[in-house]
């Protein structure tokens, strides 16, 4: 419980440390993967693992956490045939989240953005890009920008350290211009990367 205050909204940590206990969960804080935020996984024992990103705000920190929690609890209730990401887990991911939608836990100004993606949850909050971005103005200073931040024609890096050339918005996401290749590639708007020039 002493080791969950340093990465939760406090008041979350008594819950949250009653749902680990209850369903026997080993929780991992490891090193930043740059693929995901946080997994479970279930042991050849039996036992059940989750591991999420220590770099993680306190409030990107306990959606993720929940958000694991809830494949264990799907998969528990409905069985391990069921889509990682369908109707079963969507609807335990609700029940965890709603008792926790409180101003005691959550800032007022995300309070509304949870409550919207929470009436259909997405497989990653990435994907959400107003959840992300708000979520990121909890983060530390940082010197990435998002896709949607940087002007058409600026030159970034991103995360795999490819340089890519910003190109035209389609319906939702940003064709770019793979430099070293040529080929288009597309981004989420709320991408994050390094911006090396501008025109």
């Amino acid at each position: 419980m002493n080791a969950l205050e340093k990465y939760l909204p406090k008041v979350a940590v008594e819950p949250i440390t009653e749902l680990l206990k209850l369903y026997h969960v080993q929780l991992k804080i490891v090193q930043e993967r740059k693929t995901r935020h946080g997994d479970y996984r279930r042991n050849p024992d039996g036992s059940h693992q989750i591991t999420v990103n220590s770099n993680l705000n306190p409030y990107r920190f306990l959606i993720t956490l929940l958000h694991e929690i809830a494949h264990l609890l799907a998969f528990k209730k409905y069985g391990r045939h069921i889509k990682p990401h369908g109707q079963e887990w969507k609807y335990t991911f609700q029940q965890l989240m709603l008792p926790l939608l409180r101003p005691e836990i959550f800032p007022k100004d995300l309070l509304p953005i949870l409550a919207r993606h929470f009436k259909n949850p997405k497989a990653s909050s990435d994907t959400d890009a107003l959840l992300s971005v708000r979520l990121k103005s909890y983060d530390p200073q940082s010197d990435k920008y998002y896709i949607f931040e940087i002007e058409h024609g600026a030159i970034f890096q991103a995360p795999n350290g490819r340089k890519y050339q910003k190109g035209k918005k389609l319906r939702k996401r940003y064709e770019c211009l793979e430099l070293d290749t040529g080929r288009l590639f597309v981004f989420q708007p709320n991408a994050q990367v390094e911006l090396i020039k501008t025109i």
